[in-house]
């Protein structure tokens, strides 16, 4: 090989690889920096959230699926990442039976609620009759008690339902939050 070819391709490789490490370089911030924005935008508190069912539900198979929403009512944008945790409560206002069991069909991201709008969680309410009498005790709940992902403080949603009196049956599924608003019967 020439001694002008090898120069010359010795030169491109050196002007590529410095290419390669600016680009990686560049990616690198760019990542960080879009890490670093969504770490400034605060979760949303259960005081920043309206939590109401959408109604009807959508039944088969011995269970009832909900849109469980939940609406940005503050000022400021703010962020849900993960599970909301739900049970149901009954007339004492104590929670009847197991809390909801974790669907993890959809895959958890970030969702991002700017003022007025809405984030839902598909939920799963099956039928506690399926259940013997005694593993679960049927009654009447009156209500779901919902915290919003990360979040320590419920809210209450009065909702009328067969719950199981007895922690042990699985009788509530959420999945994780998901943004815009659910179609009862349409979103999942």
């Amino acid at each position: 090989m020439n001694p002008i070819t090898r120069t010359w391709r010795r030169t491109a490789v050196a002007v590529a690889s410095a290419a390669i490490v600016i680009l990686s370089a560049d990616l690198a911030a760019a990542s960080q920096a879009a890490t670093t924005a969504a770490s400034a935008v605060p979760n949303c508190p259960t005081s920043h959230l309206r939590v109401w069912l959408g109604i009807p539900g959508s039944s088969a198979s011995g269970m009832t699926a909900y849109e469980l929403e939940l609406s940005n009512i503050s000022t400021s944008t703010c962020t849900l990442f993960g599970f909301p945790g739900v049970s149901a409560v009954g007339l004492s206002g104590h929670q009847l039976g197991s809390p909801a069991v974790r669907d993890h069909s959809d895959p958890t991201r970030v969702v991002t609620l700017q003022p007025a709008a809405t984030a839902h969680v598909f939920l799963r309410i099956f039928d506690v009759t399926r259940f013997s009498q005694a593993t679960c005790r049927p009654a009447n709940a009156v209500a779901l008690k919902v915290f919003p992902p990360n979040d320590r403080i419920a809210a209450v949603v009065p909702f009328s339902f067969k719950a199981c009196r007895v922690k042990g049956p699985k009788f509530l599924f959420v999945r994780t939050t998901v943004a815009s608003t659910g179609i009862p019967g349409f979103s999942t």
